[in-house]
């Protein structure tokens, strides 16, 4: 709720003075997702992105951008111990289909962040986890 609210912490600018980082509060939260990441199986991006904004006070841009780099490189790592196994049967298409709409949508999201500041990206966010969650919830006892 803290990243829909207009409260101190989406007010939060950058003053260029030093930043003190809540250590404590960022290896919680890395736990926290690791365990969730394990459990369910889900990737945990959507997780990190409020930690580094919360926590290690980055900016919402630098905390996407942070977090699709470390969804990436376990996806990476991921893939490669796939490729490790001799029965997996990838379906090749698929997977350089799907890759090449993902770069052009890259570059898409790149030219749309322009015209978008923190606080925008901040409240869309945090709408979309909150919709997700309800939709899944709903999903689960339906």
């Amino acid at each position: 709720m803290i990243l829909i609210r207009n409260t101190k912490y989406s007010k939060r600018r950058n003053t260029g003075a030093a930043k003190k980082f809540n250590i404590i509060g960022i290896l919680a939260e890395g736990t926290v997702v690791g365990v969730l990441t394990g459990i369910v199986g889900a990737g945990g991006g959507f997780l990190i992105i409020p930690a580094l904004v919360l926590f290690a006070k980055l900016p919402m841009k630098k905390a996407i951008g942070t977090s699709l780099l470390i969804i990436a490189l376990k996806s990476l790592i991921g893939f490669t111990g796939d490729l490790q196994r001799n029965d997996l049967d990838i379906d090749w298409v698929l997977l350089l289909s799907v890759t090449s709409f993902a770069v052009v949508g890259i570059f898409v999201g790149i030219y749309l962040a322009k015209f978008n500041n923190d606080d925008s990206l901040k409240k869309g966010f945090g709408w979309f986890v909150l919709l997700m969650a309800v939709y899944i919830i709903l999903k689960q006892i339906g």
